[in-house]
Formats: structure tokens, C-alpha cells, sequence
């Protein structure tokens, strides 16, 4: 028990080292924005939005797209730091995290202030497939874990880009499920299906289109229970135990193999 306490409060002790170096580095930077944050002009977070986007080119194609009034971009090289497994003063200290906090502006953990949220949307986008299933539960258990307020209080969302564009002669249609291209089929003959495995294969017009313009997109807002879902699956996939890891895979192997990769 006192073994488990000490350990807690090393834990505790780092983290609050690790936050107040961030403070110190935001700070000596004269409180500057991440250089990848493209902001939007519009400074009441209120009518203000984020999109997290997987990838360069994902985020090229929303920089170009987006409605630079109200839209920010943030786009993440790669798969942000695993914080089931990381130490406090590696997780503050990694690129993509000290990014993600210093773009949301209100803190973390015991510090955390939502109302110095600089948006009142933050949205995240990310490829339909398992990379991007992926990095979007890494996302999902980072802000269950270090930004739950988000969660609590209705600020954290994720985009769905359409999975399918269905198209005859001049007429398109997006399709978002797989019931929507089976529907489409039954019904339609001749069509043309282009299938979409990453945002970066939709050039900007087709990216505002389709999930970022607010009179058309369609979005989900996150739950508790939907991050405590994620949660438990990251823990299960990418914690110490094999067991566990092993059970579920077994448990799951059909969704496994169905999985686009």
C-alpha cells in the first residue's frame, strides 16, 4: 500500500514538472501558436472549430477547403504517443501532444480551464480505415484521460467522411455506410463507385463538401460512454497484458478480418 502511494505521487510530481514545462515553454515563446496550427480569424470560441486531421496531406486539402473564418486546422504527423504506456514527462514532452495542448489552449488534467477553450468545436478527422480507427481511439483515450471536461461538456466530435462516391452520368451522390452503396446498388444499375480509403484522395472542394461544410457534413458528437468504449478496447489492444489482448482479438477475429487495411 505504501509502495502504491509513493508510486502515485512520483506519478503526480512528474506530471505537475511536466505541465508547468510546458507553461515555462509557451511562455519563452511569448505564448506563440503550434507553426502547424492554421487558425481561423474568428476569437470567440463560442462560434470557433478545430479539426484534428490525420496527415500533411489530409491537412493540406482542409487548409485549402476550409471557411478560414471559423475553421482551424491541426494536423498531426502521424500517431500521436501511446499515453496508455507513456511516463507524464514523455507525453508532455512529445511534439504532436504539446501541439494539440497549446492549440486548445485551456490546460490538462488538474489544470485543465474550459473557458479558456480557444474553439467550441473540436473535431476529429481522420481516414476510414484502421490507421485511422486507430488514431482516432489514441486521440479519444488521450482527452478521456487528460481533457475528460471535453467529453463532459459536449466540446469533442468526429467526422465522417463519406466512404463511397456513387456516380451516373451527371448525377453523384456520397455515401457515408455501407447500407447507403448496397441501397444505391439494388436500386441503381450502371453506376460508377469510387471507393474513398483516405482524406487526402479528396481535393479541397470535395473535402468542404463532404465533411466540413456545416449545412451538409455530418458528425458525431462524443460521449462518456463512447470514450470509456474506446478506452477499455486501447487498454485491451496496447496494455502490458497478453491475455486480455489475446482474448479480444479472438473474440473479434470476424470485425478483424472484415477490417479495410
Amino acid at each position: 500500500m505504501i509502495d502504491k502511494a509513493s508510486t502515485a505521487a512520483r506519478a503526480r510530481e512528474a506530471a505537475k514538472k511536466a505541465r508547468d514545462l510546458i507553461i515555462r515553454k509557451n511562455a519563452m515563446d511569448g505564448g506563440s501558436l503550434p507553426g502547424k496550427l492554421a487558425d481561423c480569424s474568428e476569437k470567440d470560441p463560442s462560434r470557433s472549430e478545430l479539426y484534428i486531421v490525420e496527415g500533411e496531406s489530409a491537412g493540406g486539402s482542409a487548409k485549402q477547403g476550409r471557411d478560414r473564418q471559423f475553421q482551424a486546422i491541426l494536423p498531426l504527423k502521424g500517431k500521436i504517443l501511446n499515453v496508455e504506456k507513456a511516463r507524464p514527462e514523455r507525453m508532455f514532452a512529445h511534439e504532436e501532444i504539446s501541439a494539440l495542448i497549446t492549440a486548445i489552449g485551456a490546460g490538462m488534467g488538474e489544470d485543465f480551464d474550459s473557458e479558456k477553450l480557444r474553439y467550441h468545436r473540436i473535431i476529429i478527422m481522420t481516414d476510414a480505415d484502421i490507421d485511422g480507427a486507430h488514431i482516432r481511439t489514441l486521440l479519444l483515450t488521450f482527452f478521456f484521460r487528460h481533457m475528460r471536461e471535453l467529453i463532459d461538456d459536449g466540446y469533442l466530435y468526429i467526422a465522417q467522411p463519406p466512404l463511397y462516391k456513387a456516380s451516373k452520368g451527371r448525377r453523384s451522390n456520397w455515401l457515408y455506410a455501407e447500407s447507403e452503396l448496397d441501397n444505391w446498388m439494388a436500386d441503381t444499375s450502371g453506376i460508377n463507385i469510387q471507393r474513398y480509403k483516405g482524406l487526402g484522395e479528396m481535393n479541397p472542394d470535395q473535402l468542404w463538401d463532404t465533411t466540413m461544410d456545416p449545412d451538409y457534413r455530418l458528425m458525431l458528437r462524443v460521449t462518456a460512454e463512447d470514450a470509456i468504449s474506446a478506452d477499455d478496447i486501447f487498454r485491451t489492444l496496447m496494455g502490458e497484458e497478453v491475455g486480455p489482448r489475446r482474448d479480444f482479438i479472438r473474440a473479434n477475429a470476424l470485425e478483424v478480418r472484415n477490417l479495410d487495411v
